[in-house]
């Protein structure tokens, strides 16, 4: 890991989390990145659940009985009930999705991907405000301040891992906005200079 030093902070468009750094891994590793058009891992980077900060858990239960009869559990199950506070999360506070049977509680096992991200996509509705930013982010993530490979990619543990676009080309539109375009282009900047 090489963490580089950005011009400024730039806080995320939900003030939290910050950004001040880079590692530049995220300019040379690589995953598959398409993951609907997989046909080799069945979700596997989908088995442990997630982070979800608390505004995002209200959001999701805030989707009412008809969401829950598309995740084919009550809202109860969802989230494993242990607030922890992270001021890296927007709000201050995050929660863990439950992940049960090896893989998390939105995995649609009987199809492909994210219930949330599927049902977002079908109401019309922006899956930025109701799934974990994580998951979004999923490629690159954020801790103390420093935007990082996420872990399955820091550890190659992820099947898809050393094919396909960078962590950077692969998270470039959901950075532009999460962070905004300053942020994308001072990362296009330090990129261009390793």
């Amino acid at each position: 890991m090489s963490l580089v030093s950005l011009s400024r902070e730039y806080p995320s468009k939900a003030g939290a989390p910050a950004i001040s750094r880079v590692d530049t891994d995220v300019f040379a590793l690589r995953y598959f990145t398409f993951c609907m058009d997989c046909d080799f891992c069945r979700d596997t980077c989908c088995s442990y659940g997630a982070d979800i900060d608390l505004d995002d858990t209200e959001r999701v239960k805030s989707l009412g009985p008809d969401f829950a009869a598309f995740v084919g559990r009550p809202a109860s199950e969802w989230f494993d009930g242990q607030v922890i506070d992270d001021t890296e999360f927007p709000g201050g506070r995050m929660m863990r999705v439950r992940a049960e049977n090896g893989h998390c509680i939105f995995l649609d096992t009987e199809g492909r991907g994210c219930k949330i991200h599927s049902y977002c996509l079908q109401h019309r509705l922006d899956y930025h405000v109701y799934k974990p930013v994580v998951c979004w982010l999923f490629g690159v993530t954020f801790e103390y301040g420093n935007l990082v490979p996420s872990n399955e990619i820091k550890d190659a543990s992820l099947i898809c891992y050393g094919q396909g676009p960078t962590l950077f080309e692969a998270a470039r539109d959901e950075l532009l906005y999460f962070f905004g375009p300053d942020f994308v282009a001072e990362l296009e900047t330090v990129r261009g200079k390793i």
